[in-house]
């Protein structure tokens, strides 16, 4: 836990010096999600986002925290960007097909799921194959 504090000084020390550092937003958000700050988590990515509105990562880690926080509806928004900016990405693929199934869309959820899995990501769809849901090929 600690290091994560210490990030989030180091960071907002970066970001003083030089305020369009988007990869400072980006790892401080990180550092905030961990910690479960995830509002100002979805604060820091979105300045990343602002800064660069072809980051990926950034949409991916937002939604995370959108969808920690129960707003699925809005995580599902960020992971299709990510999607549609890196549509190779696993993982968030694995996070929106999560997201989904959060919202009992099981057929969005399991096909998001077997995308990941193709993509090298199949941890996802191992677990709710064990729970019952996304068994047919």
């Amino acid at each position: 836990m600690y290091q994560y504090k210490q990030a989030i000084n180091d960071y907002t020390r970066a970001i003083e010096l030089n305020p369009e550092f988007t990869k400072a937003y980006y790892n401080r958000g990180i550092a905030y999600r961990k910690l479960g700050q995830y509002k100002q988590a979805i604060k820091d990515y979105t300045r990343a986002i602002e800064l660069n509105p072809e980051y990926a990562d950034a949409y991916n880690n937002r939604g995370i925290a959108y969808r920690k926080l129960g707003q699925y509806k809005q995580a599902i928004k960020d992971y299709d960007r990510a999607i549609e900016l890196n549509p190779e990405e696993a993982m968030a693929y694995y996070n929106r097909g999560s997201a989904y199934l959060m919202l009992n869309m099981i057929h969005a959820g399991c096909s998001d799921l077997k995308t990941a899995c193709k993509l090298g990501d199949c941890k996802g769809l191992e677990f709710v194959r064990e729970k019952g849901f996304c068994l047919m090929p």
